[in-house]
């Protein structure tokens, strides 16, 4: 029409109608068929695709040589090529036959001088796009052993694609996404000059659908590890090509350069055996670092870039003290930006290394922070703070306390940065992330920090801050942090107690931090948990507990036996709204074995430290069980489960914990109704006797368990008690009566007492119901 003259509006109108019947049809050839190769309009119709493709692109070009508008038309193309794409992704075995087609079609436009001149950007990368889906699907993969490869339109599909990446056109293809594609361009230019930082943010997640030179990047990784035999041949001669210094006035020589160097880091995975990068860095690319001509910028940042993609593939450890060095030069403030940026980020990737090595980094580390930390005052937009900020908190995970002379400026920042980062999630999030490595990494010494860390803590925890979306799984990591370097409660620390209601009621997605949180608490100041925070919180697990799963109940008893562990009496009135429900689990013995254990602990716990507690629940049970059942029968019942429940509990020391409960059982105030268990209750000790004791160099047993003024046994060295909370934890285990109570002599006290309860002639009745083995074992370890 067109080309006839017709006007227009005229010309307009006619391509919208054609573009809304396309798009009909787009949704019925790809979600109208089951299998549309079935059909043979259907199949009809995508062939006509290719031809209407052509003519449209003619159209276009008749369009832009009138001054006339192309923006429907270019509409229309694409849709053209998105049925393609629809079709191949939904139905890619009625697809195989087209292969061919599309290749060739593609390739045309996207590679060679006569198709280029009619593509247009997005028009090219729907056709690249459509070239990495038919190199990559799934479905046209076949069996590491072709014989084995069972579908004939999957070894169909393999075929075309090998007949059609001929040597020749791999070659071709390559080197045009090198040579061509990869070439930085006028609007690259004025965007790292007006928008370094802009420029200098990688495109990530599905940007290569609908951005060019992710698109290309993509591409060029699919097709290069499809075919890495070819194309690394390839590849190392245009790197022979251009790895030497080219002139700064020559501007192509240097796009060139640039380009070709970035295909070398692309693919340097698939490079490996090819390339000596040692040799490289050592010799060209640390030398092109230092040529200071405005043109070789685009090099210098390329070089970093290159320098961090080959970092952790293959850059030998006794070349990373120059690597530093290079960094450090190229930190330097009067450097440009986008190159800053660059070096910042290989830096990162240097130290995110399993070959990192912080003493051979240590001399590097002052003049690297500070660089880094003026670069991170000195950038404006969002994204670049967050990246500088990762690298900087990245550093202080890796080198720990060593990085305690070098962070005054940047704790001091910290505040200012997080109110201007009001309305900027993500940076926050940053933020909280890099407090949580400061934390732990100065320890004790973080006091300092605690006003910006109760602060920011209680914005991320409060439920009723949008903020906490985003913030709240990092906020309760920082809220650990802090309290694991708190030597004493302050005030601001127990007020941010407040929010642990409204976070156990909200989910249980982040229930093992709350948890953990809540223990801390209790060990940081029992007093006042006990008195001023803990109701609430007892109901809310109370509530959570029936309907948590196995792991989580686990969790949930392991706070209740601290609190036990900590203040046995109180710990015991606390947690009294849920025991009944623990002894009644206890009772009918239906729990896994896990969770078992862990109700045994709570009810062992409460039966050593709180009695009069213990005999309380075994009493209530009793009435909610039905009138008619003593408790003597629950108590029985209950040593029943114990005592079969027992022999599972794989941790030592629980083992201990109930076998010490069970020889509680055996003294004064004891029912009749425990001496019916005497032989299951001796065995269960005498086995936990067993496992926990260990003979010295005279032959005498010795509790292993046991703990006393001398360093801790081999079982304990291996625990780092280097927190505040971990000197709590250790006050915790010293008193602990696993840890500070002796099994053998307390079995023999406790047999010795009941002996003079019933008298010579029943004990000895007693002992006789034991099995002779047990009764041999027993002899070993007490003396009557």
């Amino acid at each position: 029409m067109a080309s006839n003259g017709a006007d227009v509006n005229q010309t307009q109108e006619t391509l919208e109608k054609a573009l809304l019947l396309l798009r009909i049809l787009r949704q019925l050839i790809v979600n109208g068929f089951s299998k549309p190769s079935e059909s043979q309009d259907a199949m009809l119709f995508l062939k006509v695709v290719f031809e209407r493709a052509r003519t449209c692109l003619e159209c276009r070009k008749t369009l832009v040589s009138r001054g006339m508008q192309v923006d429907v038309c270019e509409k229309f193309i694409i849709h053209l090529t998105k049925v393609l794409i629809g079709v191949i992704d939904m139905h890619p075995f009625c697809y195989v036959e087209l292969i061919p087609t599309s290749l060739e079609f593609s390739v045309f436009y996207c590679f060679t001088e006569a198709g280029q001149a009619l593509a247009f950007e997005r028009f090219i990368i729907q056709c690249l796009n459509l070239i990495k889906t038919i190199l990559l699907s799934t479905y046209y993969r076949p069996a590491k052993i072709i014989e084995e490869t069972k579908d004939p339109l999957v070894l169909r599909a393999c075929q075309l694609r090998q007949e059609f990446f001929t040597p020749e056109i791999l070659t071709e293809i390559c080197s045009r996404l090198v040579t061509h594609y990869f070439l930085l361009t006028p609007a690259d230019f004025e965007m790292w000059d007006t928008q370094p930082e802009n420029f200098a943010i990688d495109d990530g997640g599905e940007s290569w659908k609908y951005s060019l030179r992710p698109c290309t990047e993509s591409l060029f990784l699919a097709i290069f590890h499809h075919y890495r035999d070819i194309l690394a041949l390839v590849l190392v001669d245009l790197m022979r090509q251009h790895h030497q210094p080219v002139d700064p006035n020559n501007l192509h020589a240097i796009l060139v350069k640039d380009a070709v160097y970035r295909a070398v880091g692309l693919a340097a995975f698939d490079l490996y055996d090819e390339v000596n990068f040692d040799q490289w860095f050592s010799t060209t690319l640390k030398e092109e670092l230092k040529v200071r001509n405005n043109n070789y910028r685009i090099i210098r940042r390329r070089v970093c870039w290159l320098i961090g993609q080959w970092t952790n593939i293959k850059l030998s450890e006794e070349l990373r003290p120059e690597l530093y060095k290079l960094m450090i030069e190229t930190l330097n403030p009067e450097e440009d930006l986008g190159v800053r940026l660059a070096a910042s980020n290989a830096l990162k990737q240097a130290i995110d290394d399993f070959q990192f090595n912080p003493e051979k980094f240590s001399p590097f580390l002052e003049p690297i922070f500070s660089l880094l930390f003026s670069l991170l005052k000195e950038v404006n937009e969002c994204d670049t703070k967050m990246h500088v900020l990762s690298v900087l908190s990245f550093i202080i995970e890796r080198v720990g306390s060593g990085i305690k002379p070098h962070v005054g400026a940047l704790s001091s920042y910290l505040p200012e940065l997080w109110q201007q980062s009001e309305i900027y999630n993500m940076l926050r999030c940053a933020i909280v992330s890099t407090l949580i490595h400061l934390e732990k990494a100065l320890g004790s010494e973080s006091v300092n920090l605690e006003p910006l860390v109760v602060g920011v803590v209680a914005l991320s925890v409060d439920v009723n801050q949008e903020g906490h979306v985003y913030l709240l799984e990092d906020g309760l990591e920082l809220w650990i942090a802090l309290l694991e370097n708190t030597p004493t409660p302050t005030p601001a620390i127990m007020d941010l107690f407040r929010n642990m209601p409204a976070l156990l009621d909200q989910s249980t997605e982040n229930l093992r931090l709350c948890l953990y949180i809540i223990q801390m608490y209790v060990l940081l100041s029992p007093q006042d948990f006990f008195t001023q925070r803990s109701t609430v919180i007892i109901e809310s697990l109370k509530t959570l507990l029936s309907d948590l799963r196995s792991e989580g109940r686990v969790m949930v008893l392991k706070l209740f036996e601290i609190c036990l562990r900590t203040s046995p009496q109180q710990g015991a009135e606390l947690i009294k709204p849920v025991l009944l429900k623990i002894f009644e689990s206890v009772y009918y013995g239906d729990e896994y074995s896990s969770v078992m254990t862990m109700q045994l602990s709570v009810v062992a716990r409460v039966l050593l430290g709180s009695r009069d507690i213990f005999v309380q629940i075994i009493s209530d049970l009793a009435r909610s069980i039905g009138t008619e059942t003593r408790e003597d029968v629950v108590l029985g019942k209950l040593i029943h489960s114990w005592v079969n429940a027992m022999p599972l509990v794989t941790q030592i020391e629980r083992r201990k914990l109930l076998a010490l409960a069970l020889c509680s059982l055996l003294g004064a105030n004891s029912p009749p109704t425990v001496l019916e268990y005497f032989p299951q209750i001796i065995l269960n000790i005498v086995e936990t006797l067993n496992d926990v004791t260990k003979f010295d160099d005279m032959g005498y047993p010795v509790d292993s368990l046991m703990i006393t003024d001398q360093p801790s046994p081999s079982q304990y060295e291996d625990v780092d008690y280097d927190t505040e909370h971990a000197q709590r934890q250790k006050r915790l285990l010293f008193n602990d009566p696993v840890h500070s109570i002796s099994l053998k002599d307390t079995l023999q006290s406790q047999l010795i007492t009941l002996r003079g309860i019933v008298g010579d002639h029943q004990f000895d009745q007693l002992m006789l119901t034991l099995n002779s083995e047990i009764d041999e074992q027993l002899k070993d370890y007490i003396s009557l």
